[in-house]
């Protein structure tokens, strides 16, 4: 569903994504995972269309992202960006229907089924109950919640996701991404998420993508990328990977370095 192809990003002379090839299939989550300035955040921007590629493409159904108008592009992919700022005076039900922008018509009206479809991305979020409430006053995991209502509400087949988790605790790390598990298995989407957490990655992704230094180091399952060697290379730490003794997935464990 989304090809990435040779795609090659420069700020300025710095090079700082080199030959990125990357598919993710219509029902997958690919977690895009490495270490701070490795690239995951201009990737998902690149994919996106918010900054240039200075070669190769993004493709979905053999069309290229660079045909497209911007309309058509939101069609085809939504993005919930990282620490992004919403309007404060919004409520969460005007900032969710905003995703129907692509879709609607000359004088920029919702019809019904546009509010039918927002009313239904609230729910899928379990964000109904606070629709009305104005956005400067929910807390980080409800906010969150309205991102991911917002972009489902776009109705496309491709779903990116920038650090969702940040900034959140524990309790809604685990229910944002069982979430974003569910829509990619129940609804057959795209999901491509960047993740800083490695377990969770392990535990919610599909397959694993490694970005380091710009570029792709490894792909394939959580038990292919998340080794001791490829894991302590890029993220220059000695770590131990076990068996999750609940899940079966792999553990990574920085080994510490501190004295008794």
């Amino acid at each position: 569903m989304l090809k990435i192809q040779n795609l090659s990003v420069f700020y300025g002379q710095r090079q700082i994504l080199r030959d990125i090839n990357l598919g993710v299939q219509s029902g997958e989550v690919v977690a895009l995972i490495g270490p701070n300035g490795a690239g995951k955040s201009t990737l998902i921007r690149a994919v996106s269309g918010v900054i240039p590629v200075q070669s190769g493409c993004v493709r979905t159904n053999g069309d290229d992202f660079r045909s497209l108008t911007h309309i058509q592009r939101a069609r085809y992919l939504a993005v919930v960006p990282q620490a992004v700022s919403l309007p404060p005076a919004f409520t969460a039900w005007e900032t969710v229907l905003l995703g129907r922008t692509p879709y609607l018509g000359f004088l920029g009206q919702p019809s019904g089924s546009d509010e039918s479809i927002a009313r239904r991305a609230l729910e899928r979020v379990n964000a109904l109950e606070f629709a009305e409430r104005r956005v400067g006053e929910l807390s980080g995991g409800e906010a969150q919640r309205i991102l991911l209502a917002r972009a489902l509400c776009q109705s496309t087949p491709i779903l990116l996701l920038d650090e969702p988790t940040a900034h959140l605790d524990l309790q809604y790390q685990v229910s944002l991404l069982q979430l974003i598990h569910e829509l990619a298995h129940h609804d057959h989407l795209a999901v491509l998420v960047a993740l800083h957490d490695l377990n969770l990655a392990a535990y919610y992704a599909d397959r694993i993508a490694l970005l380091v230094g710009g570029e792709l180091k490894a792909l394939g399952s959580p038990r292919e990328v998340l080794t001791p060697e490829l894991i302590s290379d890029a993220y220059c730490l000695p770590v131990q990977v076990v068996e999750h003794p609940l899940t079966g997935e792999p553990l990574v464990l920085a080994e510490s370095t501190r004295k008794a």
